[in-house]
């Protein structure tokens, strides 16, 4: 996933052509190239794409219909979709519109060339369309955040076959040892003395759980903790979940991969923060081992727990690793998972749900998902809804009956465990259900860059 330096001799002009701007723009071609448009049938529709003959019949340029207003609201990285319909060569944008955000569309240019090949070799050797870095573009950042994408990617569409805890640790201590980081792992009698809600959800596997601990960066540096959601399979426990909600679970480490993919943009990038990770990595699996409903079950912070129902264990796993973060006294503590159906319910696969008590923190996430075509939405820790997650017997409940506000009924209970430090929680979904522009089906990396945007910002900003 590269992109070209410029300036480019060889490449191919590159048109950016809006609906509005279609009869001006075929006035300006010579005679035989407008021509060649207007019997191809070209009419500027977003994604749309016409290459242009030169006297030999070799493309002496290309031009990409950017629409009207109306459609480039309804989707984000419009070049994405004429890069996969180009035939192969390097392009140079040689125009392009008032809203067009050229680092944008050169990031979806290379999230576009993204496939998962771990399992069948390509069916034949694949030339892609190279975008020429376009001016004030920085080629070096956008490479670094495809390649993080592309590796949460990776890990998310790998079966848990070949993705459980233990090679989920090998991917974690892989991406540290690029980066130079430090890396720790805790399991065994040390996880099930210090953080045995980690320790209880992966009982039953036949991988033990164990919690990946990733540092790197000054020690004096603003501190900054990821927490990912690291349950390789789901089957919901004993609590089992039907087959048709099993076959994603693949997925429900994708707020660990999301986590190492911010992780390796923040590394990669060389921001000046102490990062930390850590990740729970388990398997919620069933045998005469397993967490059973009505069990309560002690937490690192010491609070107890009630579960009511084993199919809601990431947010325990998480707990335990929160209740860690915290007591290293971080400047901001971030958790990401696939956590809650009722988040996706309420916003759909593409728009993860977001959640912080920092009224800053929230407008500049707001923002900055505009900004990066990383979209996300505020939810509330709604205080009236505490009572819910307090079942009498113990200090929590896990999975509160009645069905409703569940995102955030368990982003509440993860509150609890993170009592003095500025929190945000996002409950992601982790997949594309149906591929668009820049995002093959599949695994998808949503939120690392906004957040990404936000701690440059916040911590590594020297205006």
């Amino acid at each position: 996933m590269k992109l070209p330096p410029a300036p480019d001799p060889g490449a191919i002009p590159l048109h950016i052509v809006p609906a509005d701007g279609l009869a001006a723009w075929r006035e300006a071609l010579p005679p035989a190239q407008a021509a060649w448009a207007a019997a191809l049938g070209f009419e500027a529709g977003l994604g749309e794409i016409v290459v242009l003959p030169g006297p030999d019949g070799a493309p002496a340029a290309a031009a990409v219909g950017w629409g009207k207003p109306a459609a480039r609201a309804r989707e984000r990285f419009h070049l994405a979709a004429a890069a996969a319909k180009l035939p192969a060569g390097r392009y140079a944008l040689v125009d392009k519109p008032a809203d067009l955000d050229a680092e944008i569309e050169a990031l979806g240019w290379l999230l576009a060339g993204y496939r998962f090949e771990r399992y069948r070799a390509p069916k034949e050797p694949r030339r892609l369309a190279e975008l020429v870095a376009p001016a004030g573009v920085d080629a070096a950042r956008v490479e670094r955040l495809a390649a993080a994408s592309a590796l949460a990617q990776d890990l998310i569409n790998t079966p848990a076959r070949d993705m459980g805890p233990a090679a989920l640790e090998e991917a974690a201590r892989a991406l540290a040892g690029r980066h130079g980081a430090d890396f720790a792992v805790v399991s065994g009698p040390e996880l099930d003395a210090g953080f045995p809600m980690i320790a209880a959800v992966g009982a039953a596997a036949v991988e033990p759980p164990r919690l990946l601990d990733l540092a790197w960066g000054r020690t004096d540096a603003p501190k900054v903790t990821l927490v990912g959601k690291g349950v390789c399979f789901d089957t919901g426990g004993l609590d089992i979940k039907p087959a048709a909600s099993m076959g994603l679970m693949k997925k429900d480490m994708g707020g660990a991969a999301t986590a190492l993919a911010l992780a390796d943009m923040i590394m990669g990038l060389g921001l000046d923060l102490r990062l930390r990770v850590l990740i729970p990595a388990v398997e919620n699996a069933i045998s005469g081992a397993a967490m059973r409903p009505g069990d309560i079950l002690p937490s690192r912070k010491g609070l107890t727990v009630e579960i009511n129902n084993t199919d809601a264990e990431g947010r325990l796993v998480l707990a335990d690793a929160l209740a860690l973060a915290e007591e290293d006294g971080p400047a901001l503590i971030v958790s990401l998972a696939t956590l809650t159906g009722a988040a996706r319910v309420a916003l759909g696969p593409d728009v993860p749900a977001f959640f912080t008590d920092d009224e800053a923190l929230a407008e500049a996430l707001a923002r900055q998902s505009r900004a990066q075509a990383d979209p996300l939405w505020r939810l509330p820790f709604w205080d009236p809804y505490e009572p819910l997650i307090e079942p009498g017997i113990a200090d929590l409940d896990n999975a509160p009956g009645g069905g409703m506000a569940g995102a955030i009924t368990a982003a509440l209970f993860l509150r609890r465990f993170v009592t003095a430090t500025p929190y945000l929680h996002v409950d992601i979904y982790g997949w594309t259900p149906v591929a668009r522009p820049a995002r093959p089906k599949g695994g998808a990396c949503q939120a690392a860059r906004a957040i990404l945007a936000v701690l440059e910002e916040r911590f590594c900003s020297t205006t």
